[in-house]
């Protein structure tokens, strides 16, 4: 569970994030969402100790973010970027075994549970037909399914997704959203995404948190955060949703030319 109390964070000393209140469950798949400057990578970057902490605190398992050493946050969280460039092009087995670094010792190499754990991963993503394909040849929809993978295979309790299906089709979009949900259920994992997809995150997630000028305006089931009025606190909009007919979930509708 990791739980944020008043956080406040800047750059530059300019507070992109204030009075910031939020809790995320071990065991719930969450959209974050919210317009443009509002504070959603900031806020990633502070859950995940990459950004000092000017006000407030998180806490992570009942213990301050601040008391982890590095070693230790890399075996709790994951992050998957929104842009990965890699120096040179490694085959796909290669990329998610980087993931168990943080179970590497000192001038240790891997071990059998390392190549177990990530032919393990590359099994449950679909990925073992690609094991020693390079990182290049492969489509944007399989390179994030590797991004992923190589997260998995961290094994941590939390992972972070940071507008990384923003670049691709809706197939890849919905095949994706599909996995994340199977792995938070099936694998006990949280995970927390930043999507602009209201819709998208609305049919996939446990959870969605609304940001606001660096606030959480709301928290909640789709539900309850796909409202109207949410809605256009949120992005200054007057917007409508309807059930979808096959999820059942609120869906937006965007409004017609005036």
């Amino acid at each position: 569970m990791i739980e944020v109390k008043k956080l406040g964070c800047a750059y530059d000393n300019h507070f992109v994030l204030r009075e910031l209140d939020l809790r995320l469950n071990s065991d719930e798949f969450t959209v974050l969402v919210g317009p443009n400057g509002a504070g959603k990578s900031t806020l990633i970057h502070a859950l995940l100790g990459f950004l000092p902490i000017l006000e407030g605190e998180v806490r992570l398992f009942d213990r301050p973010l601040s008391s982890y050493r590095r070693s230790e946050l890399a075996r709790l969280t994951a992050l998957v970027s929104q842009e990965t460039v890699f120096q040179f092009d490694y085959p796909v087995r290669d990329i998610v075994l980087m993931g168990r670094y943080p179970y590497l010792g000192l001038m240790q190499s891997w071990l059998p549970q390392d190549l177990e754990a990530v032919d393990k991963v590359l099994e449950q993503l679909g990925l073992s037909k690609f094991a020693d394909r390079f990182f290049s040849q492969l489509s944007g929809g399989e390179k994030q399914r590797v991004l992923i993978a190589r997260a998995l295979a961290q094994e941590t309790s939390y992972i972070f997704l940071d507008e990384t299906l923003s670049q691709l089709d809706i197939n890849h979009q919905v095949e994706i959203m599909a996995r994340l949900r199977e792995i938070v259920h099936n694998n006990g994992k949280g995970i927390l995404l930043i999507s602009h997809n209201l819709n998208l995150g609305a049919n996939f997630a446990d959870r969605m948190v609304l940001l606001s000028q660096g606030r959480v305006l709301g928290s909640g089931t789709p539900e309850e955060m796909m409202q109207p009025r949410l809605l256009r606190e949120l992005f200054g909009l007057e917007l409508q949703t309807m059930l979808n007919p096959v999820t059942g979930k609120p869906n937006l509708l965007y409004p017609g030319i005036p």
